[in-house]
């Protein structure tokens, strides 16, 4: 799903890379957004402490965690 917030690249990527042994390339694959990790995150954290709310509410809350989590970040990196 794309969306216009900033969502701090592939979580977990992984570069091509050659096995000249057996004549085969590996692609690069980009995984899941760095927002979707924190969002998991977030969400496995709240169910762990007995959130009470609707499902699109803790989806929604952990996507907030998320985008405060890479805002954060990126003010971080401006220091």
């Amino acid at each position: 799903m794309k969306t216009s917030k900033p969502d701090g690249g592939p979580a977990f990527p992984q570069q091509a890379h050659a096995d000249t042994e057996k004549n085969r390339w590996y692609h690069t694959q980009q995984g899941m957004s760095l927002r979707d990790h924190f969002a998991g995150l977030a969400m496995q954290g709240m169910l762990a402490n007995g959130f009470d709310g609707t499902d699109e509410k803790l989806a929604g809350f952990a996507y907030q965690t998320a985008d405060a989590m890479l805002a954060e970040r990126m003010q971080e990196t401006k220091s």
